[in-house]
């Protein structure tokens, strides 16, 4: 007997099809998974599932125990929503609202779908906090989201899930974007939850690793379809379609190139310190020490990888390398054979086309009101000024054409790009300038795995052209491995080991860095 029965499930918005005859089922106590790229429609076909789509047209069956949930009436579905299917959301600081405490959001759960009075709700709130392993439950039943960490906000997301024992759990991307570590917790969390009650799971990602530690069978998505369904095993081992084989073939080999023989030293950097002043009370403040006392090196052509738990401090070192950082920051930073660490923000300014950033997320770093030529030409007409409009225009074509990307599209805005499109223009931008140093702040962390693959590859193939060296932030050490020349690891702002890449990734010798690759290996078995 199947708990849920999908039977061509086919998904409109206007004239466009983005779901098309879909069909799988799910076993009570079954943990199911559909994967595919960004696109495909696994998460429109989720939310499908709990009629979360008003502008949508559905047609098809969806039988949850055998009862038609698309013929259900407005106020059956608010009762079949949260109490037996529930969700968990990719992005949780998106999902929680800001307004109200954790305990309150959790507690509301309990009191519309278990008729609980406030008190009792909250008490129960504290205990699914406290099940989900966050430390000091009752304190952090008090709490808002943004006073919590990512993972955190996710234990709390699936504190919320769980709090009338769903018969059917959705976790939509549940680990995108969290360190290794938390990728970890979070998958042995919810396995250890899904065999305690007993419910069945449907897990919407794009991680093959992920799917491969958790899922019992798996379905693949391609523009819409479900073009494959079998048992994880079987998957993994003997793929039968094409796009399946590209999927599973699409992990990050190493990549880079031999260092060249006495590359000058392009950056230096030593006794670099950054830290915060954080408010306590009206008066007081204290000193919160992001990165303390730090020595760093970077040679030309050279990627330097430096990986870490969040928190750790990666970000706000690489953005006090290239004097971009907010916090208080001491020490000696030579880029080029300059000591910029003592410039103002003028004499820095020639430099700037030289140090150039690619962030993590594209959609958030460039700007949605100006066209693709814009953007990618804004650092070219600053520091360039002496180009025509017709010269400036070929640059910006001829960046895009680097990078992969057609010049008749330079009229078009951010929105209208996919994730790895929108990658690419961020890297364009930076690219366009010739720069001798691009800081990539973990730039593929929320792509695709063919996606991710193709831009590492593109990324590689630029270094190897143009000479230019990469501080390379991430939390993945899959990308690490297979991108960087050396490594420093990162925890409370120190390092505690570096080295060659190859060296420490194979060979760690702190036992934090042992934890790192412990919980990196357990998410690829």
């Amino acid at each position: 007997m199947s708990l849920l029965q999908v039977e061509h499930l086919t998904v409109r918005f206007g004239s466009t099809t983005v779901v098309d005859d879909v069909s799988f089922t799910i076993a009570p106590g079954e943990k199911f998974a559909l994967v595919g790229e960004s696109g495909s429609g696994k998460t429109v076909s989720a939310l499908s599932m709990m009629r979360l789509l008003p502008d949508a047209d559905i047609s098809g069956k969806i039988l949850f125990e055998d009862q038609e949930i698309l013929k259900k009436s407005d106020a059956a579905l608010r009762q079949l929503r949260g109490k037996d299917i529930t969700m968990i959301f990719q992005e949780p600081m998106t999902a929680l609202n800001p307004l109200f405490t954790i305990g309150n959001q959790i507690a509301e759960v309990l009191m519309l779908h278990e008729g609980l009075s406030a008190r009792a709700a909250a008490l129960r709130a504290v205990d699914l906090l406290a099940k989900t392993g966050i430390p000091e439950p009752a304190r952090r039943a008090l709490s808002y989201p943004h006073q919590l960490s990512g993972g955190q906000r996710q234990r709390a997301m699936i504190a919320m899930a769980l709090a009338c024992k769903p018969k059917l759990l959705i976790a939509d991307e549940p680990t995108t974007a969290l360190d290794v570590t938390i990728q970890v917790q979070i998958l042995e969390l919810l396995n250890q939850l899904q065999r305690e009650e007993q419910m069945s799971v449907l897990m919407i990602t794009h991680d093959l690793n992920l799917v491969k530690s958790f899922a019992d069978r798996v379905g693949v998505m391609q523009h819409g379809r479900l073009i494959e369904t079998a048992d994880t095993d079987t998957l993994f081992s003997a793929p039968r379609e094409t796009y399946t084989q590209r999927l599973l073939a699409s992990h990050a080999k190493r990549m880079v190139g031999d260092l060249v023989p006495d590359a000058r030293p392009l950056l230096k950097a030593e006794g670099v310190r950054c830290s915060y002043a954080i408010p306590q009370g009206w008066f007081r403040k204290k000193e919160f020490v992001a990165v303390d006392q730090l020595n760093v090196s970077l040679a030309q052509g050279e990627t330097l990888g430096i990986v870490g738990e969040s928190g750790s401090g990666k970000s706000t070192l690489g953005m006090a390398l290239l004097r971009l950082s907010v916090a208080r920051t001491q020490g000696d930073i030579v880029f080029d054979g300059q000591h910029i660490s003592a410039m103002e923000s003028g004499q820095l300014r020639p430099l700037r086309a030289q140090m150039q950033v690619v962030f993590q997320d594209p959609f958030a770093s460039l700007s949605p009101r100006r066209t693709i030529e814009q953007i990618v030409g804004e650092g070219l007409a600053l520091h360039k000024p002496h180009l025509s409009e017709a010269e400036l225009r070929e640059a910006v074509g001829a960046g895009l054409q680097e990078v992969g990307l057609s010049p008749t599209m330079m009229s078009r805005y951010p929105h209208e790009f996919s994730g790895g499109q929108r990658q690419r223009i961020a890297i364009a931008r930076a690219l366009v300038l010739k720069p001798a140093l691009i800081l990539l702040d973990e730039p593929t962390s929320s792509l695709d795995v063919s996606v991710q693959y193709q831009v590492l590859e593109l990324l590689a193939g630029l270094q190897q052209k143009y000479g230019m060296a990469y501080l390379f932030i991430s939390h993945d050490l899959a990308v690490i491995r297979a991108m960087a020349h050396r490594v420093i690891v990162m925890k409370d702002g120190k390092v505690v080991e570096s080295g060659m890449s190859a060296d420490v990734l194979s060979s760690p010798q702190q036992a934090y860095t042992q934890q790192l690759l412990a919980a990196a290996n357990f998410t690829t078995h």
